[in-house]
C-alpha cells in the first residue's frame, strides 16, 4: 500500500502521482463501528485494486476528535493540491468543504433527523456541514435505499444523484469459528444471546431488560458488546444485561459464533452490519423493523417493533429455544449474508470513482 507523509500533513510521499486520495481519518481508530469498518476496508482494498490510482491519506496518530476534524478540513485538501490529486474519496460521512472534488460515502443522516440522540457539539457540527458536503460533492454514495432517501430529504440532493453501495461481511465471520477462546476471555459459562451496538439512545438498549429477564428464566444470558462514545450520548446499564464494553476485533467472530441468537433493537440504522455478521456466523437474528434493517435483513430475521419489549423478548425466546425457527433463520441468514462482500463493495466504489475521473477528463 502506498502511504503518504508530507511535513505537517501526516502523510507520505511517493514518486507516483495518484488520481485519488482516500481520506483515512477514522480508519486508524482502535474501536471500530460500521462506519470505521467501511473506511478500513476501502483503505485496504482500493489501493490493492490499482496503486497507480489510489493513495491513502492518514492523519498523524493520536489526534483528538476535534483535531481530526481540523486535519480533514485543512491539511487534507492542502495535501491533495500538493500532490496534484483530482479526487478525495471520503468513506466516513464528512469531507473537506473547501475541496471541489469530493466523492463522499454518507452512511445516514441521523444527526440531522434526530439531533437529540447526540451530544450537542456533534449534532451542531454535522447539522452545519453535512448538508453542504452532500450538496457540493461530485458524487455521493450511501449504504442503503433507506439512507439514500433520508439524505435526499434532509440535504436537498436529489435521490437520483445518490448511489447505493451496501457494505460487506468479512470472511472471518463464520459458523466454523471456535468460540471457546472468547468464552474463556469473558467467562461466558452459560448459553447467551448477543447484541453488538453502542449504548446511545438510537440503539435502544433499554428495551432489552425484558428480554434479559425472559432468557434468564431459561438459563440464557443476554450479553452486550459495544463502546460508549461521548458524542453518541450516554446510555445507562440495562439491568439483567451483561455489558462487556468494546470487544476487540480479533475476539468478535468468536463472540458471534458462540451466541444462541443475536438481537439489534435499534430505532434507526443506516445499514445494520452486525446483523449480517451474525447471519454469516450461523446465528439466528432478531432485529427492529425500523430504518434500513428490513432492507438489510430481508426475510432472514425476525423483525419486531422496537418499542415493544414483550415482542422482542418473545422473538428472542423463539430464536433461542424453538429449533424449527432457529434452523430457518440460520439457513436464511447464511444465504442473505453471502450476498454482501467487501470485494463487491470496493469494486462498486472503484467503478464510481473511475466514472467520475473519466467524466472530468
Amino acid at each position: 500500500m502506498i502511504s503518504y507523509a508530507a511535513v505537517n500533513l501526516g502523510l507520505v510521499r511517493s514518486r507516483a502521482v495518484p488520481n485519488v486520495l482516500i481520506n483515512a481519518r477514522v480508519a486508524g481508530r482502535r474501536q471500530l463501528s460500521g462506519v470505521e469498518r467501511w473506511a478500513v476496508e476501502l483503505v485496504e482494498r482500493l489501493p490493492a485494486l490499482d496503486p497507480r490510482v489510489y493513495a491513502v491519506a492518514r492523519p498523524p496518530r493520536g489526534l483528538a476528535y476535534q483535531a481530526g476534524q481540523a486535519w480533514e478540513q485543512a491539511a487534507l485538501p492542502a495535501l491533495a493540491r500538493h500532490r496534484g490529486a483530482r479526487l478525495i474519496l471520503n468513506p466516513a460521512n464528512l469531507a473537506p468543504l473547501a475541496w471541489p472534488g469530493n466523492v463522499v460515502v454518507v452512511h445516514d443522516a441521523v444527526a440531522l433527523t434526530h439531533p437529540e440522540w447526540f451530544a450537542a457539539p456533534y449534532a451542531a457540527w454535522h447539522g452545519r456541514v453535512l448538508p453542504a458536503i452532500v450538496r457540493r460533492a461530485r458524487r455521493v454514495v450511501t449504504v442503503s435505499a433507506f439512507s439514500r432517501d433520508e439524505i435526499a430529504a434532509t440535504t436537498g440532493r436529489p435521490a437520483s444523484e445518490i448511489t447505493v453501495v451496501p457494505g460487506g461481511v468479512d470472511a472471518r465471520f463464520s459458523p466454523s469459528v471456535d468460540p471457546e477462546p472468547t468464552r474463556r476471555t469473558f467467562a461466558l459459562e452459560r448459553p447467551y444471546a448477543l447484541t453488538v451496538a453502542g449504548q446511545g439512545a438510537r440503539k435502544n438498549p433499554v428495551v432489552l431488560g425484558a428480554a434479559a429477564r425472559a432468557l434468564a428464566g431459561h438459563g440464557i444470558d443476554l450479553v452486550a458488546a459495544g463502546s460508549r462514545r461521548a458524542h453518541h450520548g450516554r446510555g445507562a446499564d440495562v439491568p439483567g444485561v451483561r455489558h462487556l464494553g468494546y470487544v476487540d476485533d480479533a475476539l468478535l467472530p468468536g463472540l458471534y459464533a458462540g451466541a444462541s441468537a443475536f438481537v439489534l433493537p435499534s430505532l434507526h440504522e443506516g445499514f445494520g452490519l452486525p446483523c449480517l455478521e451474525a447471519m454469516a456466523s450461523g446465528v439466528p437474528v432478531v432485529a427492529s423493523d425500523r430504518g434500513a434493517l428490513p432492507e438489510t435483513c430481508g426475510d432472514a430475521a425476525l423483525l419486531v417493533e422496537p418499542h415493544r419489549p414483550d415482542l422482542i423478548a418473545g422473538a428472542l425466546l423463539a430464536a433461542c429455544l424453538d429449533p424449527p425457527t432457529a434452523a430457518r433463520l440460520r439457513a436464511a441468514g447464511a444465504a442473505r449474508a453471502a450476498g454482501f462482500t467487501w470485494e463487491h463493495t470496493a469494486e462498486a466504489v472503484d467503478a464510481i470513482v473511475r466514472e467520475e475521473l473519466g467524466s472530468h477528463g
